[in-house]
């Protein structure tokens, strides 16, 4: 059978920039095992297999991977997704109004809205499923740091220390003193999973502050098969707890952009919005722009 993909580059406005997604549009009669191999053929941090809805009321159904495992949630195969889905189905529709798509992830029903004016990038944006939260501790810093190929008086700044949060996919969010810094992080791969335990947030998360942008980060995610991703949405929304964790954020509507990919030769930009009543946290989107850089057949 010949299934059709497309190749999309996404939290960029431009080609060969950004993280490149690979979404899978035919996917009858793949089960799990045949979904793991594709992605893994296709070797990028995930791939998207659109299904029909569950629930006839919304949009499409996701199920995505990366080259070693299957997510729950993940934000540039959701940005991807939802503007590749508006393109196939409601392209005129894009180019003058915002196109409301609803996906199921494991996670729960995310809902999108993407766009496509004359002359600008395609976008998209999406509310959180599921609002960050701390679900544990963090291994202490001197061992952090060591994985890390760092210094320990890199790790932290501010009132910032490391914490793990999840928004739906957890991470050990870590946060580091400077650019410089971020930028010579070498992960040591026979530490790492010692030092990002418990497994299920063995992925790094490292973040600081930025110069043009709010934060700049890197993620490393290498028991996925992901050693380093130009860019992670779901990390960006874990964020948004640790934000509220270590600042005093203003009641009001925040949005930051979040430079990431820098280190791969991959800019990539994601915008993380947060609503703040009564200093808690009521709501987060994500949201970026993506380009379709290439499509073609599986032959399988």
């Amino acid at each position: 059978m010949r299934r059709q993909f497309y190749l999309l580059d996404v939290f960029t406005d431009r080609p060969l920039a950004g993280n490149p997604l690979a979404v899978v549009v035919d996917c009858d009669g793949l089960d799990a095992g045949a979904m793991q191999k594709i992605a893994a053929e296709f070797n990028l941090s995930e791939t998207v297999f659109v299904l029909p809805p569950l629930d006839p009321i919304n949009t499409a159904r996701l199920r995505i991977f990366t080259p070693k495992a299957e997510l729950p949630f993940a934000g540039h195969p959701t940005i991807g997704a939802a503007i590749l889905i508006g393109e196939l189905r409601a392209a005129s529709l894009m180019r003058s109004e915002d196109v409301r798509i609803v996906l199921e992830e494991r996670v729960g029903s995310v809902t999108c809205l993407a766009r496509h004016r004359p002359g600008r990038a395609r976008q998209a944006e999406f509310a959180l499923p599921k609002l960050p939260a701390r679900i544990g501790a963090a291994q202490p810093s001197d061992k952090i740091a060591a994985a890390l190929g760092l210094a320990p008086d890199v790790i932290g700044f501010n009132r910032y220390q490391p914490a793990i949060f999840s928004a739906g996919t957890p991470f050990t969010c870590v946060p580091i003193a400077s650019r410089a810094a971020l930028n010579a992080a070498r992960p040591q791969l026979d530490l790492f999973t010692d030092a990002f335990a418990p497994p299920e947030a063995a992925h790094a998360y490292l973040y600081t502050r930025g110069d043009n942008d709010d934060f700049e980060a890197r993620m490393f995610a290498p028991t996925l098969g992901v050693f380093e991703d130009p860019a992670t949405g779901s990390a960006a929304a874990a964020l948004a707890g640790v934000l509220m964790q270590f600042e005093d954020v203003p009641d009001g509507h925040h949005a930051l952009t979040i430079l990431q990919g820098a280190a791969l030769g991959r800019p990539s930009t994601i915008v993380l919005s947060l609503d703040v009543e009564n200093g808690a946290l009521t709501g987060a989107a994500i949201g970026g722009a993506a380009v379709i850089v290439a499509d073609g057949k599986l032959d399988l």
